[in-house]
């Protein structure tokens, strides 16, 4: 019975240790989770890595227009993304397909053209929500 009661009390210090640690190891992650949401915040609030994100979302998914609604382009975003819309509503006619070509070719062009720019040109075509330009000194 002793040897039982052993093996009962090392496990419950073992489960004790175990719920410790992984106590402490919770406690680290909402941490770093709220340190990477504080920095995430930071970065993409600046234009310097606006043109990044627009040029990597435009080559990525251009034709749902993503990269437009991040510039503030709401009017073009969506006219990108309602031509891929239709497009997909179309495919089964054929004509849908050119449709979702076309607005997947716009937005890797657009991509391309937003990664290569350089930032005192891109920061003229930036705008913000409500439709004034934004300058950089």
């Amino acid at each position: 019975m002793t040897e039982e009661n052993n093996k009962n009390q090392d496990f419950n210090d073992s489960f004790e240790s175990a719920k410790e640690k992984a106590k402490g190891f919770a406690e680290e992650a909402k941490e770093t989770a709220t340190e990477f949401a504080e920095n995430a915040k930071q970065t993409f609030s600046t234009n310097d890595n606006q043109k990044l994100l627009a040029g990597i979302l435009a080559l990525l998914f251009g034709s749902f227009g993503l990269h437009k609604f991040i510039l503030g382009y709401t009017k073009e975003g969506a006219t990108l993304l309602g031509i891929t819309i239709l497009g997909v509503l179309l495919s089964c006619f054929g004509i849908g397909a050119l449709f979702v070509w076309v607005s997947t070719v716009i937005g890797f062009v657009e991509g391309v053209i937003y990664l290569t720019k350089s930032d005192a040109a891109f920061s003229n075509v930036v705008q913000t929500t409500n439709g004034n330009s934004q300058t950089r000194d």
